[in-house]
């Protein structure tokens, strides 16, 4: 009876030792299962190669197409003002009236001197007649013939002298109403009501006109920009500038883009030798006159079309210490840096100028879960749609 207990027990024992073999190396495929997780999925996408418009961009500033400063140009007590402060005018509309009194009476002693003078005309043409024809009957002398000649002479020379003095009085009486130079809006009176204006030689100044419909942008060119301009310009007729042929768009520090199109109208004769600059001009409709002169302007000018450019998302590029870069999977499906150069923007894609070819593999959405040197799982992305043509406006 021992004999056969005894084997049994070591039957027994050897089955627990199996099954705890078995149980730890199970247990250790486990843990090693455990260790080595499937490499993360990303997003990933080629460059899209397209032929798309290239701009340069500016800051600048809005200015008033015409400014002028109304001035009081003959002297006098300021007895009325026609307008509202910062009202729409238009060209001759009446602003200021200076007092009248004084240049009405100068205009009175004017004409009163042409009919002086018309009468004294009168009289010499009468008497060199008379006196003519009393020559011929010898009853008068010659020298009496020429004196009233050189009379009627110096008579119609008083009288064009004095009509000249009465549209002088006319036009100073005239200076009394003071009319809008332009179209326009103006700004706040300078000077009040009742106060003594437009002294002798100290001309007064009583108001200011601005006409911002249309509306200039004013910015500067280098001269690395200014070549691309000029490539750009042997593309189009000559003198396509002055002739509104460069089409430019600006945005306010508010608007989205470049929503205000235009055209440039204007270009300095030549570079700024402290700048190293060119300023141009540019031209656009206000017809809300909501725009106004003085406000900061981004400016986008077209240049030469880029062809086959290489297109990624804008969401793909990332930015460190060392600059701008994008990650990419090579094909071993290892993650790689890549720095790149960026430039126009096209909707929500960039143009990598540098730093990428049309086969890289760019991953666009997955990024934290990308570590260069590390294995990912690459998918394609669903639907990789030509950009479209950046307009100025973009």
């Amino acid at each position: 009876m021992m004999p056969s207990s005894a084997r049994r027990c070591r039957g027994l024992v050897r089955l627990l030792a199996v099954v705890a073999a078995t149980l730890s190396i199970g247990g250790c495929r486990d843990a090693t299962e455990a260790a080595t997780p499937p490499p993360p999925a990303v997003t990933v996408a080629k460059p899209v190669a397209e032929s798309v418009a290239n701009y340069l961009d500016f800051t600048g500033n809005t200015a008033a197409t015409q400014k002028v400063t109304v001035m009081a140009r003959v002297e006098g007590y300021l007895e009325k003002i026609h307008f509202t402060d910062g009202q729409q005018v238009k060209k001759g509309d009446l602003l200021f009236t200076i007092q009248q009194a004084q240049y009405q009476a100068q205009l009175r002693q004017a004409q009163a001197q042409v009919a002086v003078q018309k009468a004294a005309l009168w009289h010499a043409t009468t008497e060199l007649r008379r006196y003519t024809g009393l020559v011929r009957q010898d009853a008068a002398t010659q020298t009496q013939v020429d004196h009233w000649q050189t009379e009627k002479d110096q008579a119609r020379a008083r009288l064009i002298s004095a009509q000249a003095q009465t549209e002088i009085a006319q036009l100073t009486l005239s200076y009394t109403l003071v009319r809008a130079p332009i179209d326009g809006r103006i700004g706040r009176h300078l000077v009040d009501q009742g106060n003594l204006v437009g002294g002798v030689g100290q001309p007064t100044a009583l108001a200011e006109i601005e006409q911002i419909d249309p509306i200039y942008v004013y910015f500067t060119v280098d001269q690395r920009e200014l070549l691309q301009v000029i490539e750009r310009q042997k593309t189009l007729p000559r003198g396509a500038i002055t002739r509104g042929l460069v089409p430019v768009a600006f945005g306010l520090l508010t608007d989205n883009g470049y929503p205000h199109q235009g055209h440039l109208d204007f270009a300095a004769i030549g570079i700024a030798p402290t700048t190293g600059t060119l300023q141009v001009r540019g031209v656009f409709a206000n017809r809300d006159r909501a725009i106004l002169p003085g406000l900061f302007a981004r400016v986008r000018v077209s240049a030469l079309e880029q062809k086959d450019a290489l297109l990624i998302p804008g969401d793909a590029v990332r930015f460190d210490q060392q600059g701008e870069y994008v990650l990419v999977v090579n094909a071993k499906n290892v993650v790689e840096r890549r720095g790149v150069k960026v430039g126009l923007q096209v909707r929500d894609r960039l143009v990598v100028s540098e730093g990428l070819t049309a086969d890289d593999v760019v991953i666009v959405e997955g990024l934290l879960q990308a570590v260069p040197g590390r294995a990912v799982s690459p998918n394609p992305v669903a639907s990789t749609e030509p950009a479209a043509r950046a307009k100025p406006g973009s």
